[in-house]
């Protein structure tokens, strides 16, 4: 859910310059949140789970596509902040799904180190780096003027 809704701010941000746009985006983004987590409890395996959040990633990875080409607004550094923290939620997923190290040494992993305790580490981190990224975002909308204000 953190991280569901810590892109929030992060579409907030990137079209800050744009109030139009960016109400319809966060409109967007939350229905489509809404959709992805009502999906991610009715699935039916842990791979359907992971997969009910696929739509969501794309128009979130639409946005740092914006920040990257420049078309959006943003602190520099956020964006690695956001791209690591994505990346280190579907490596989570990716091991949680895959049952890795206990697919390959049953029995052993049972209380310590299994895959959905290392998912909730990595989720653990990758909220880290949203929180970093939100905070560098929060402190540069505070100096930022768009242009035409």
């Amino acid at each position: 859910m953190v991280n569901t809704l810590g892109a929030l701010p992060i579409i907030y941000v990137t079209l800050l310059c744009y109030p139009s746009t960016r109400s319809a985006a966060l409109l967007t983004y939350t229905g489509l949140s809404s959709y992805a987590i009502y999906c991610a409890i009715t699935a039916s395996s842990n791979v359907t789970r992971l997969r009910s959040f696929a739509w969501q990633a794309f128009f979130r990875f639409l946005f740092f596509y914006l920040r990257w080409v420049g078309l959006g607004t943003g602190h520099p550094s956020s964006l690695r902040n956001y791209l690591v923290m994505d990346s280190l939620a579907l490596l989570g997923g990716m091991i949680n799904i895959s049952r890795i190290p206990e697919r390959w040494k049953p029995g052993k992993f049972d209380y310590w180190f299994n895959s959905h305790q290392i998912m909730h580490v990595l989720v653990v981190l990758s909220i880290t780096y949203l929180h970093w990224g939100v905070v560098s975002d929060l402190l540069w909308v505070t100096t930022h003027v768009c242009p035409g204000d």
